[in-house]
């Protein structure tokens, strides 16, 4: 946050003070010190200090009803003495950080090392320089200017570097100037209820300020400190700020403080804010970890780490807290592991990484031995002193070669890769209503599996209408004549609804003409507030007789009690409770209904069977919600007892029941289709009754008549998936949930059990990828849960939000399918980009290992490989990653979490194209001076002028890229490689662009590039060969991949590499990379250890035999029991060991056992547990085994 910028808001706030002490009754200090008392003490200081909270409204010149004037002045004044509602966000990082934190990157400081030596030599012209004994190489075609232009390829070598590492840099800008962008929309986004100058409006929470009145409700994440004035039955969670998990009931009398960040679970009422931005609550925290942040940079990176990941996770969404973008990864860590598209890059990486530098090492040894052997050995010239600077620069020269090809063969572009895609996706998907908040969420979705949606608001429109009701004794299915229906009973009906419903819902007049009215608030209380209507009834006369202030007692509405009751006292002193609610729960308390004539008659349960079935199930049957509503009398002395809820909402009076409709949105069943046809399961979990859920479910589309599936109830699914003891087993999940279509009158606890029982299920060979929809509070916990979260933007409350990975800004679920549409394009994108990538670096890295073992000398020069390491790595990754989705996405199944990256079809046009490009270039190489008759450029000395012969290499070479590109397009063997070519106006551009550059360096790069310029029939023949590419593209696309079984996948990941990486103990990692290497060569040498194979049999028996006699079997029912770090309780039980036997997966058996010897066993029965491990490594088994063991010896002699 930084020090200055916070020290500074105090001072400022500070001087304002002094100054303006007068003009209110309170000093910020003073409020602030208040705020940090807690409970009891708070409300003693209050009274001690201020007298009443009436009083703190007062000096602070605000009214409890009216609230604020509003005006601008007076807003302006209390900003600038209690200051602003936002947290200054931390300074992000400058264009000259992330430059220099782009040049820690190992390859190009070896780069530039190289370069600055061969720099150095350039500069330095030893005495015995045209000595004639010195190297062979030395008497070429040298005159004085060349020898003047050998500084120009060190030169050339840093002017490449700074050219990547500002397009790198330039890249992490706008990649954290786009997140700033997302994190202030996220901002604005965000609103908050408060009362001016009597009218309640809706404001950003940043233009809150002190002394305004706002209205808390249920769901609310509250945006500044304040103190409680009126409201009822409010609870709050207060864990983010004190850690304890209990709700906090707040009261005028007994505990008024309410906190930032905070979230109301239950309730509503309203706060007069006392404190805001860095001087509430969180702010403070904030401060602190910023501060704090900043000293302890000078001491230890790590710590700041820490906070600015606590920071992160305590963030509310209203702080113009940007974090970089490695804070937020790290506080989405702590929601989920590493994205899985990120762990099987940078394992690939890794892998290519070693690969090039082993081929890099390999070419400088070659090439320094050719010239020791050749120089001392074969012309037996003596080494003379006067000569070492001529031979060190030829060292220095063989080094920049070797180091080229590494460059060539790391593929840096691959992190680049993936954040543009992102960045791009993220940006695109903005427009498609999609407000991503962790990137990585954006490419879980194209894996997903299973979409558990929400019914209300997602998949419906969410504007509740009642179409039918029954009141009177009589069922009307439509709206019924106001003089049909008793004027006593309209009278309850009117005050039940009107009095009986947060008085922030509301039914305003429509915005345009010929709309429909527009609904405020709450949607099935507008629902029946458009009833009140519809009857030509007024809600509002009511509601100003009876204000929100006389309400005696409310109970708000929550999901134990699926129903909301409002107490007022009547003018005789005694008491009249409304109640409504979902119609199967009130019913059952009613023991009367008023008749056609209003008067009340009994109500006996096989009436209320009776109407189940005549009223309710038919309204359910339309797909209709049906709510009843229904009153009691009480009597007023002896006052009854409130918080005995049980016995207050007992003996109802049902007044009516309503079926209210809930329109399905006109796109949903084109986009569950989609899924559907994606491969993608869409289940609903809804609240409402199974009848209607199921109507709704089938307009949907999610379910067909006739079809085996599964429609069940909250209850009736905890009964199936609990034992006896009432312990949920994943086993009984498991026989539930592949056909579950529907689960109704569910619990938000039922629906994280859905969830968690989905992702956790090992029913299916892939790990199921369940996203989640959810809008209210209590969904919280589902949406954490799931792999992807999605809140709804405009109904969801901010605890929601907060949970989620997506806000849909539409509600919409359409937008949901949009998602994972741009999620697995985010995956082929990233396939395309690899295909492409990895032709490049086979080719260039074997045609600089050979050239340089043959010749000498690497055809492709470090400069020009700068350049194509620039095509291929940055220009490539922007042009592949930034095609736009098609429809087509939708046409296959999902890909699976263990799916490798680089798929057969791939690996076929990889080798495929390698193949057509090596022989091309070497052909050139070899007799390409004969083909086009120009000097050869083969043995070249040192400083010797640029050949045509090598630029005719290095021009085909790039042409091949070109037009390789265009074939990348594609990577599941599609024909048609131009399809959709000009919707990318990025890739068109960028092809464009290298193809002109290309020509400049050619014609005009001279010797930094090392190119000498060529005639116009040679540009055709490498242009000519350049278009062979597309051609051989439809060649290889004819051979049909089922044939080349020998191919093999890459890049995907392993089980073990799934599991959290937290919970990877330190020893276990090592070996992971141990087995890497070791897989390779030893799958021929496990064929031959098939004799020791038997033995381990006998083993094995005996092994087993000593478990039985040692302990309980369970402990090795996980290879997670078997940790280095016996505290992890992982909830696991099948076995992930294979038992040994003769299928391919030997090795992977015995390597699993050996990075997990069961650390539950005595010594001697780990001895028997490496006899296993003889089949991996004799030196590891070796070491743990303990000699004392009675069976060392029968290992060592295996």
């Amino acid at each position: 946050m930084g020090d200055m910028t916070n020290s500074d808001f105090y001072s400022k706030n500070q001087r304002n003070e002094s100054s303006h002490g007068g003009e209110f009754g309170c000093t910020m200090e003073e409020l602030r010190s208040l705020m940090e008392l807690r409970g009891t003490e708070a409300v003693v200081k209050i009274k001690e200090t201020y007298g009443d909270t009436d009083t703190i409204c007062r000096r602070l010149k605000t009214s409890p009803v009216e609230g604020l004037p509003g005006t601008a002045p007076d807003l302006e004044k209390r900003k600038q003495i209690f200051g602003q509602n936002f947290i200054p966000p931390k300074k992000p990082k400058t264009f000259l950080q992330l430059v220099w934190e782009a040049l820690q990157d190992v390859t190009l400081i070896i780069l530039e090392i190289a370069a600055i030596i061969s720099l150095g030599l350039s500069f330095y012209h030893p005495p015995g320089e045209n000595n004639e004994g010195c190297a062979t190489a030395q008497a070429g075609a040298e005159d004085e200017g060349e020898a003047e232009a050998g500084w120009i390829e060190g030169a050339a070598i840093l002017l490449s570097v700074i050219c990547v590492v500002l397009v790198t840099a330039f890249n992490d800008w706008s990649k954290e100037k786009q997140f700033r962008g997302l994190q202030s929309r996220i901002e604005q986004e965000q609103k908050f209820t408060v009362v001016r100058a009597g009218q309640v409006v809706q404001i950003p929470v940043a233009e809150i300020v002190v002394g305004d009145i706002a209205q808390v409700k249920y769901g609310d994440l509250l945006p500044a400190d304040g103190l409680f004035i009126q409201g009822n039955d409010l609870k709050i969670d207060e864990s983010s700020l004190t850690g304890e998990s209990d709700q906090v009931r707040k009261s005028v009398d007994k505990d008024p403080m309410l906190l930032s960040g905070t979230h109301v679970m239950e309730g509503s009422g309203r706060m007069v804010v006392t404190a805001v931005g860095v001087n509430s609550q969180t702010g403070i925290i904030f401060t602190l970890l910023g501060a704090g942040g900043e000293e302890e940079e000078r001491k230890d990176k790590k710590a700041k780490q820490q906070d600015g990941a606590a920071a992160m996770e305590m963030q509310p969404l209203k702080s113009a807290e940007g974090g970089d973008t490695d804070d937020k990864k790290k506080a989405s860590a702590h929601k989920k592991e590493k994205s899985v598209l990120q762990g099987k890059l940078t394992k690939l990486a890794v892998q290519i990484g070693k690969a090039g530098l082993v081929m890099s090492a390999i070419t400088v040894i070659i090439l320094v031995l050719y010239f020791t052997v050749d120089t001392f050995v074969v012309n037996q010239k003596p080494w003379l002193p006067e000569c070492t600077p001529v031979y060190v620069q030829y060292f220095v020269k063989f080094f920049i070669i070797g180091v080229t090809v590494l460059v060539v063969a790391v593929p840096e572009g691959l992190p680049l890769a993936v954040t543009i895609s992102l960045a791009y996706s993220v940006k695109k998907m903005m427009k498609d209503n999609n407000l991503v908040r962790h990137l990585d969420a954006c490419e879980t979705m194209g894996n997903a599996t299973a979409i558990c949606s929400d019914k209300t608001g997602t998949l419906t429109t969410n504007r509740m209408t009642v179409v039918q009701v029954y009141v009177g004794d009589v069922h009307y299915k439509e709206i019924p004549d106001p003089s049909s229906i008793n004027a006593k009973t309209m009278e309850l009906l009117v005050s039940a609804i009107a009095i009986n419903s947060a008085y922030t819902t509301k039914i305003l007049p429509p915005e345009k003409e010929g709309a429909l009215p527009k609904q405020v608030g709450n949607k099935t209380e507008c629902g029946l507030l458009g009833f009140v209507l519809d009857l030509k009834q007024d809600y509002e006369s009511v509601r100003g007789q009876m204000p929100e202030e006389k309400l005696y007692k409310v109970y708000t509405f929550n999901s134990v009690r699926k129903s909301m009751s409002t107490v007022i006292k009547l003018p005789d002193e005694s008491f009249r409770m409304y109640s409504k609610g979902a119609s199967e729960i009130v019913l059952k308390k009613c023991c009367k209904i008023l008749n056609g004539a209003g008067e009340p008659r009994v109500f006996r349960p096989r009436d209320r069977d009776e109407m189940v079935k005549k009223v309710i199930e038919p309204m359910a049957c339309d797909g209709l919600r049906t709510i009843c509503v229904a009153y009691r009398d009480l009597p007023g002395s002896p006052e009854p007892d409130w918080d005995n809820e049980n016995d207050i909402l007992n003996d109802l009076t049902c007044i009516c029941v309503v079926g209210i409709e809930d329109p399905v949105r006109p796109e949903v069943p084109e986009a569950i289709r989609k899924c559907q046809r994606a491969g993608i399961t869409v289940r609903m979990v809804t609240g409402d009754n199974i009848n209607t859920a199921r109507a709704i479910a089938i307009k949907c589309g999610i379910i067909h008549p006739g079809e085996d599936f599964l429609c069940l109830e909250g209850k009736e699914f905890n009964r199936r998936i609990r034992n006896e003891k009432g312990e949920i087993e994943q086993e009984r999940i498991d026989k539930i949930w592949p056909k579950l279509r529907v689960l109704a009158r569910s619990s938000p606890t039922d629906k994280h059990t859905l969830v968690k029982g989905i992702i956790d299920s090992t029913h299916t060979e892939q790990r199921q990828v369940v996203a989640v929809t959810g809008d209210g509070t209590n969904d919280g916990p589902a949406l954490k849960k799931a792999d992807v979260g999605f809140a709804m933007g405009i109904a969801g409350t901010d605890v929601a939000k907060e949970a989620s990975d997506i806000i849909l800004t539409d509600d919409n679920f359409s937008s949901i399918v949009k998602a994972v549409m741009w999620g697995r394009n985010v995956y082929d994108s990233i396939s395309k980009f690899l295909q492409f990538q990895l032709t490049v670096n086979v080719v260039a890295v074997i045609v600089a290992f050979t050239g340089a073992c043959i010749t000498q000398d690497s055809p492709l020069k470090a400069v020009q490989m700068l350049w194509v390491n620039l095509i291929m790595d940055t220009f490539a990754s922007l042009a592949l990653a930034t095609e736009p989705p098609t429809e087509t996405l939708l046409l296959r199944k999902p890909y699976g979490r263990n799916k490798p990256l680089i798929s057969r079809t791939m690996m076929k046009n990889i080798l495929g194209h390698a193949v057509y490009q090596l022989t091309l270039i070497f052909t050139l190489l070899f007799v390409g001076e004969k083909m086009f008759q120009i000097d050869s450029g083969r043995n070249a000395p040192l400083h010797s002028p640029p050949s045509e012969h090598y630029t005719i290499i290095f021009n085909t070479f790039v042409m091949m890229q070109l037009f390789n590109e265009i074939n990348a397009r594609k990577i599941h063997g599609e024909r048609n490689v131009f399809d959709g070519i000009f919707r990318n106006p990025i890739f068109c551009t960028i092809v464009l662009g290298t193809f002109t550059i290309q020509i400049v360096i050619v014609q005009f790069g001279g010797k930094p590039f090392s190119c000498s310029p060529l005639q116009l029939d040679q540009w055709l023949w490498c242009i000519f060969i350049g278009l062979g590419e597309l051609v051989w593209g439809q060649a290889i696309a004819s051979i049909p991949t089922s044939r080349l079984k020998f191919l093999k996948e890459a890049g995907g990941l392993t089980q073990k590499e799934e599991m959290p990486e937290e919970e990877l103990s330190e020893d276990v990692e090592e070996i992971d990379h141990a087995e890497r290497e070791l897989r390779r060569g030893q799958i021929l040498w496990f064929r031959g250890l098939n004799r020791i194979q038997t033995q381990i049999r006998v083993v094995k028996a005996f092994r087993s035999s000593l478990y039985e006699g040692l302990e309980k079997p369970e402990s090795r029912t996980s290879i997670h029991n078997f940790m280095a770090h016996p505290e992890f309780r992982v909830e696991d039980s099948q076995p992930h060991i294979p038992l040994i036997d003769d299928t391919d997966l030997e090795e992977d058996a015995a390597l699993k056992q050996n990075s997990s010897p069961p650390s539950s066993l005595n010594k001697n029965n780990s001895a028997i547990d490496s006899g296993i491990n003889l089949t991996t490594d004799t030196s590891k088994s070796a070491t743990s085994s303990s000699p004392g063991s009675p069976i060392h010896s029968l290992e060592t002699s295996l």
